[in-house]
């Protein structure tokens, strides 16, 4: 039996979408496999906890798994996508929410597959709405005025997405990374990092943006989104259990896809789930958070994605946080979740289109020239 790989050092590290709060939850975890029970399938997943990833236990909650017949069990959440791909890894998982990471567990040999998204778009390529940027007060920084950045020191956590976002912005405004002093500072520290003028400002994903403004007097927001970068996060499964349990992929599918139907519908009650699964996340704070979440909350897969997947891959590569590229083409499983919106359409009907030069069809091939995702 080949050993198992632990995917970790800086990379890795880096590009995980970190712990944000605590699941109240006590979840225990399931046994490796998936299995069948009585008129069910037993399926474990992993989370991080986080509330972009908070469709998974929504599904559970509002009994869109149970419907598909499965029996979905969500092992207690994970400090970071690495450590949800190394539970993976281990067989303690079958299905992981996992972003940026995975690109350095491929290159680590890693044979998974990308089988929907549980954030990110499908209809266009920039999708950050969830990136926001917070100045301390006496900052300079103006409100509205990404270029008074400028000269400013800056807490981004180096490698990870909203290290991208700080890069894109710049780009945006004809600045390069030197224009800025650029201080890598994990979420949870930026807070302090602001109250001791260690950071100007923060650029951050939700719900630290709040928190942030909520802990620190006289901080503010700059700016929120701005559709610079395609925002990274996917349904992970190892290939062969992938294609061993095409039934179970499918139906773990359908029933996430209806629970982000559910939660773009009702956001002020999938708020409610998440402040009851997160329990460090205040009900406000979490209310306030998933008015931008839901506008993520797209499963279906696109050449919108493969762009995100495949430029954030390269800058990664060119700021030595990862080992190398690969082709995107090869860990992509569209056609799933593109067969679950072809058959339910009223699924995703309140979605926007995907433009048709980024749809999937037979035979479809990513090509990173050919701009297949208008930008």
């Amino acid at each position: 039996m080949a050993p198992r790989r632990r995917y970790g050092g800086l990379a890795a590290a880096a590009l995980s979408i970190g712990l944000v709060v605590t699941a109240c939850s006590d979840p225990s975890p399931a046994p490796a496999g998936s299995s069948s029970g009585g008129d069910s399938t037993t399926v474990s997943a992993g989370m991080v906890a986080a509330i972009d990833q908070i469709g998974l236990p929504a599904a559970l909650d509002q009994g869109f798994f149970e419907k598909e017949g499965l029996n979905v069990e969500i092992a207690e959440p994970y400090a970071s996508g690495t450590d949800q791909l190394n539970a993976l890894d281990a067989g303690q998982i079958d299905i992981a929410q996992v972003g940026s990471p995975v690109l350095g567990a491929v290159l680590s040999g890693a044979d998974y597959v990308l089988l929907g998204n549980y954030t990110g778009s499908a209809a266009k390529y920039g999708s950050d709405e969830t990136m926001a940027v917070v100045a301390r007060d006496g900052s300079g920084i103006k409100e509205g005025d990404l270029r008074t950045l400028k000269g400013k020191k800056i807490g981004v956590t180096v490698g990870s997405i909203n290290h991208l976002y700080l890069l894109a912005v710049l780009e945006d405004l004809g600045m390069s990374p030197d224009d800025v002093k650029i201080v890598n500072t994990a979420p949870p520290d930026m807070a302090v990092g602001l109250q001791t003028s260690g950071i100007d400002a923060a650029i951050v994903w939700d719900p630290f943006p709040m928190m942030i403004t909520d802990q620190v007097e006289g901080s503010y927001d700059v700016a929120r989104g701005g559709d610079y970068i395609g925002f990274l996060g996917y349904v992970v499964a190892e290939r062969t259990w992938a294609e061993e349990n095409p039934d179970v992929v499918k139906s773990f599918l359908t029933a996430r896809a209806k629970a982000d139907q559910w939660m773009r519908k009702n956001p002020d009650d999938a708020a409610e789930v998440a402040s009851r699964w997160l329990s460090d996340l205040d009900p406000e704070i979490a209310s306030e958070s998933m008015k931008y979440n839901v506008t993520q909350l797209d499963p279906r897969i696109s050449a919108c994605n493969y762009a995100a997947l495949n430029d954030a891959m390269v800058t990664l590569d060119e700021l030595d946080a990862l080992d190398g590229t690969f082709d995107v083409n090869k860990i992509f499983e569209p056609s799933t979740i593109t067969g679950i919106a072809k058959d339910q359409p009223a699924v995703f009907d309140d979605l926007k289109p995907i433009p048709k030069s980024a749809q999937i069809t037979d035979g479809f091939t990513y090509d990173p020239k050919a701009n297949q995702c208008p930008q």
